[in-house]
């Protein structure tokens, strides 16, 4: 039941992302990331005469949301009111009763577009530089002009971006759907991670809906898949990912990937896979060095119009060292505290909110449960499996590998691990001696324990 003009917008929002279907024609489709970019961020103000009043943060998203889908907003709030509306976007700010202007917590975190990830906000350094480049190439490819110098559909096609969490990646990503985005609305340009990728697939299995995921993936113009590396050792979702991908490549259509390994690297993606990653360009994100860091912190504080001084910047750049993103996020919370304390950003202020931020990027607790869970994850049984009495060989290796974890990782002693699993202590230590020589022979194996103790120690 529609009761305010709040209730109304949902179902203008609920209209547009209807169009972003793959059933719905050609000529009345909008691209998924436009209306996530464009219409989904727009705020619901007031309606008077027959005139729909929207807010939108700045008038670079005024502009681009009235020029690319001023129509189609017209005729989403015709079809939900049942006559005629016109759309009118205002910037926050502009007429808004006094009630509405106190500060809101968006105000505090950001000036604009401080938080839209563009390649003009990301700072380059000598760590990064080349996956700028290779990036920004392949954007700037969709503008007429630029198209002839160079090739991606051999050269850039696919472009992979890989190194550790925290590094830009998901930003230069962004950047690229950003660009293609405001340049040219009428593609069908899909960002997802690995993760959702995932999800999407698992429930058109279950509802027996694969067709249209399939018409989702396949009939992309630019595809960026965001950690790609989760669907190694996950057949079902490789053999998905490798159709799309060749659906797509065919069609000589854009495909970008990150990873936080180089692809040929991952022991457990398929060979056919790794072949194909390899067939266009790969480059590397680093940890910044010191100059970029305060580069990179100084250009988040005149983003979000907050007075730094050298000595607080300088403080947070040699505390932060390796992640971008708790750099930023540092920032962030001293505007933040500026705004609700009024008070004057000091080296204190840095230091207390650098000790936060360390201590919530800190890896959860290792537990006996957290180590089972991601054992049988990784060979695919379940938890009770590994703690049972069964003695296929897959839960047999399993429950050892969990064995030689909880001693390596955990350090529990034999009586202790036992008693976590239930089993006879006495085979405990022949469990642990058989995963360590097995670790010495067998390469594959020791490269899927590896990786389960990483993710252990990173989540």
């Amino acid at each position: 039941m529609i009761n305010s003009f709040n209730d109304v917008f949902e179902e203008v929002l609920k209209y547009c992302y209807r169009l972003t279907g793959s059933d719905v024609p050609n000529d009345k489709r909008i691209s998924e990331s436009g209306y996530r970019m464009w219409i989904q961020v727009l705020k619901p103000y007031k309606m008077e005469n027959n005139v729909a009043y929207l807010l939108a943060k700045s008038d670079f998203v005024k502009q681009q949301t009235m020029t690319a889908y001023g129509d189609v907003l017209n005729k989403a709030f015709e079809e939900v009111m049942g006559f005629p509306i016109k759309v009118d976007i205002m910037v926050s700010g502009d007429d808004e009763p006094e009630e509405k202007k106190e500060i809101r917590i968006e105000d505090t975190e950001l000036s604009d577009e401080a938080d839209v990830y563009t390649f003009d906000n990301f700072i380059r350094g000598s760590s990064n530089s080349l996956a700028y480049a290779f990036c920004n190439a392949v954007a700037e490819k969709y503008d007429d002009k630029n198209a002839e110098q160079i090739d991606p559909d051999k050269v850039f096609n696919p472009l992979i971006i890989y190194g550790d969490s925290g590094l830009g990646k998901t930003h230069l990503m962004k950047a690229i759907e950003y660009k293609v985005s405001k340049n040219h609305p009428e593609l069908k340009i899909i960002y997802t991670t690995g993760e959702a990728f995932i999800n999407e697939l698992v429930k058109a299995l279950e509802f027996k809906d694969t067709v249209n995921f399939h018409e989702k993936y396949r009939n992309a113009d630019l595809l960026l898949i965001d950690d790609i590396q989760i669907i190694a050792g996950k057949e079902r979702m490789q053999d998905e990912f490798f159709h799309t991908f060749n659906e797509l490549y065919n069609a000589r259509k854009q495909i970008v990937l990150t990873s936080d390994i180089l692809p040929s690297k991952m022991t457990k993606l398929q060979d056919r896979i790794s072949t194909r990653l390899s067939l266009g360009v790969q480059a590397d994100v680093q940890a910044p060095d010191f100059e970029t860091r305060m580069a990179i912190i100084n250009r988040k504080a005149e983003l979000l119009q907050l007075k730094l001084s050298d000595n607080v910047v300088r403080l947070i750049a040699e505390k932060l060292k390796t992640n971008i993103r708790q750099l930023e996020g540092t920032v962030k919370k001293i505007k933040a505290l500026t705004v609700y304390t009024n008070e004057s950003p000091s080296i204190s202020m840095a230091q207390r909110v650098i000790k936060e931020i360390i201590i919530s990027n800190q890896p959860s607790e290792i537990t006996v449960d957290r180590i089972i869970s991601e054992v049988a994850n990784a060979f695919d049984v379940t938890a009770d499996d590994i703690r049972s009495n069964h003695r296929h060989s897959k839960i047999s290796i399993a429950r050892k590998i969990t064995i030689y974890i909880l001693k390596e990782v955990k350090g529990m002693t034999y009586t202790q691990i036992g008693d976590a699993l239930n089993k006879n202590h006495s085979t405990m230590t022949i469990h642990y001696r058989d995963v360590s020589n097995l670790l010495k022979s067998n390469k594959e194996m020791k490269d899927t324990v590896d990786d389960i103790i990483k993710n252990l120690k990173e989540k």
